[in-house]
């Protein structure tokens, strides 16, 4: 009897251990991604506005992650990241190239949204077509940000390049509202600055967007290193964004209200722009890093080789690590 009570306290205290160690591992887990600063460089952009949500609603802390968005122009994220104050950042997926192929490695962990009219030209009412541009001035963001990439691959989709047009660098909040005040002919910018151009048709119309010309689309990219040290935390980042999204589908009213204030919006308001694009979920991302990214990139390579920005072109696959939407 007595060899039976000690088999069974043996068993319970194995058992003990075993759950000791078992609660003890998640532990550090949630620890070392909670003792890990992640610092994300975003704009206004209403693609990435889950974040922000994700920030505000306490997923981020819920999922054992500190993390701090930091609003920075898209032209200085890869600045920012070089000189290590930040380890992600959120942007479109061609940018990645010049990016990495100027020493800035960076690679993409997830699809974030893509533009359904959420990026556009907007044009003074008696322009009515693209080639209608042509000899006109455009404010657009600098060379290397989306907004400039997306000027040149709607022209280069009319037969026209950079050349045909005169252009005024103004970064995307600044071009709507120049345009709105009465300058240049046309503007290239995005949500929700868009809208502001559409509340205002007295002043011109969006031209062409993303609507007939889809090639936009944000992913969250972080550096090798901090991929590589940080596993857990990288993993808590991207399901922590898809838990921004179950709650927009759960509480679409609350989530815009959150997502809405960061750009000094009502949940109505950030609901309509929200409208032009669309969050990608876990099954978009799959299909997404399974040849779509690749396909894409390839063309904007080229674009971008011609637009000069690009000198070498990155290999590819050293630009994005699918493992964590699967």
């Amino acid at each position: 009897m007595s060899n039976m009570i000690s088999r069974a306290v043996s068993k319970r205290s194995l058992s003990a251990i075993s759950l000791a160690i078992a609660l003890s591992g998640i532990g550090v887990n949630a620890v070392q991604a909670a003792d890990t600063p992640v610092a994300i460089g975003i704009s206004g952009w209403t693609g990435f506005a889950p974040l922000t949500l994700a920030d505000k609603a306490g997923i981020f802390k819920k999922n054992g992650l500190d993390v701090t968005l930091k609003m920075v122009p898209q032209q200085s994220r890869h600045l920012a990241i070089a000189s290590g104050s930040l380890q992600c950042a959120a942007t479109t997926v061609e940018t990645y190239l010049s990016w990495n192929a100027s020493g800035v490695a960076v690679k993409q962990i997830a699809l974030m949204d893509k533009s359904y009219g959420a990026d556009g030209i907007a044009v003074r009412n008696d322009v009515n077509s693209l080639a209608d541009l042509k000899g006109k001035t455009i404010s657009v963001d600098a060379p290397g940000t989306s907004s400039y990439f997306l000027l040149a691959w709607f022209l280069g989709k009319n037969g026209m390049t950079m050349q045909d047009v005169k252009l005024a660098t103004l970064s995307s909040s600044a071009a709507a509202q120049a345009f709105i005040a009465g300058q240049n002919d046309a503007a290239v910018t995005y949500e929700p600055y868009l809208s502001n151009i559409r509340q205002n048709p007295d002043k011109g119309k969006i031209l062409a967007t993303t609507l007939e010309y889809p090639m936009v689309m944000d992913t969250l990219g972080c550096t090798p290193d901090w991929l590589d040290n940080n596993p857990q935390a990288a993993q808590a980042l991207v399901n922590s964004y898809f838990d921004a999204l179950d709650m927009i589908k759960n509480e679409p009213e609350k989530s815009n209200e959150i997502m809405g204030a960061a750009v000094k919006e009502t949940g109505p308001q950030f609901a309509e722009k929200a409208s032009y694009l669309r969050w990608q979920g876990r099954e978009e991302n799959k299909q997404f890093f399974d040849g779509e990214i690749v396909t894409f990139t390839n063309e904007a390579a080229k674009l971008l080789t011609e637009l000069k920005i690009l000198r070498n072109t990155p290999d590819i696959n050293t630009l994005y690590d699918a493992q964590y939407v699967k």
